[in-house]
């Protein structure tokens, strides 16, 4: 898809462009699918029931030492705490790692689609990742920090009639607090998914590929909000459903819990891959409506030094290596 055809997308046009882009490159999508997102998925649901299973029975453990008439410490109480928290501690690294394979490996997949490059799952591991792993760990890292603190700013800001008030916020007050936080997470969420994208395609990280998006997603804020809108309320969905139905077993019975174990992570493996697939649309769209012909990135893919053009053409070129093709 050329460039007059990438600024004339709108809300369904970039869904329909990813999923056009899905099913063109299904078999190295089903690699990249089974050897990262789908380890990234178990691990996610794992740590859903482990982290249940362990917070319960130190809140079951906890109870005995609140009745009690002393202050002595119990040992098995924390030794729990401490196992708690190191299985958060690797959890959070085993996630950062397999997130960042699989984020790195998606947006390459795509850029090289709109260079007309083949590649290999195995190029974009060996060659690819290294190039740009540690750019993509600090914008998670920085996206991270911000996610926080606004989440901490929120909860001091809108929330304080519940801190304040015996009788808690009023209806409207809830309402119009919830719509402001929603709108603020959403745009958090695009800038943070396209610097993503950026750290992989560009020189930019952390605060300034976040900049960049900013000034990126200018002109195609709604669009990009209603996109991202809506793949975070089916996160936000499936994980509430995995919760109920899975971790905490509502109403299931054990074969209950495993069919819907197995349907809601095929169902997040599916849409985390799209995901990734839509905001490298995303970000493809925006340069496109910016007028940007120039060169979007630079990518390794073999030997070859790639350079992404968002116009018909593309370019391959090596300082070291001379190409006897040109695509065009």
């Amino acid at each position: 898809m050329d460039k007059q055809q990438l600024q004339l997308l709108g809300f369904y046009g970039i869904l329909r462009e990813s999923f056009t882009i899905t099913f063109s490159n299904w078999k190295i999508f089903t690699q990249i699918t089974i050897l990262t997102i789908f380890p990234l998925c178990l691990l996610f649901l794992a740590h859903l029931q482990l982290s249940n299973f362990l917070f319960a029975n130190i809140i079951h453990n906890e109870e005995p030492l609140d009745h009690s008439q002393h202050f002595s410490t119990d040992h098995a109480l924390l030794s729990e705490i401490i196992v708690f928290w190191l299985i958060k501690a690797v959890y959070l690294i085993l996630f950062l790692a397999l997130s960042l394979l699989s984020t790195s490996a998606v947006v390459c997949i795509v850029a090289c689609g709109y260079t007309r490059k083949e590649t290999t799952f195995a190029d974009i591991v060996t060659v690819e990742v290294p190039h740009v792993w540690k750019r993509l760990a600090v914008t998670f890292a920085w996206s991270f920090i911000i996610v926080l603190s606004y989440n901490v700013v929120a909860f001091l800001v809108l929330l304080p009639s519940p801190l304040v008030s015996s009788t808690g916020p009023s209806p409207a007050r809830a309402v119009f607090s919830g719509v402001v936080y929603v709108v603020g997470f959403v745009y958090i969420s695009i800038i943070w998914h396209l610097a993503t994208v950026v750290s992989v395609l560009e020189q930019e990280c952390g605060v300034e590929a976040m900049m960049r998006s900013k000034e990126l997603v200018r002109g195609k804020m709604v669009i990009s909000g209603g996109v991202f809108l809506l793949l975070n309320s089916c996160f936000v969905l499936i994980q509430v459903g995995l919760e109920r139905l899975v971790v905490e077993d509502v109403g299931g019975s054990y074969w209950g819990r495993i069919g819907c174990g197995i349907v809601g992570l095929l169902v997040l493996c599916g849409l985390t891959l799209l995901g990734l697939i839509v905001q490298t649309v995303v970000y493809f769209v925006c340069r496109s409506c910016h007028g940007e012909d120039h060169v979007v990135g630079k990518m390794w893919c073999g030997d070859d030094e790639v350079e992404v053009y968002l116009g018909d053409y593309a370019l391959l070129r090596s300082e070291d290596v001379r190409f006897e093709q040109l695509y065009v």
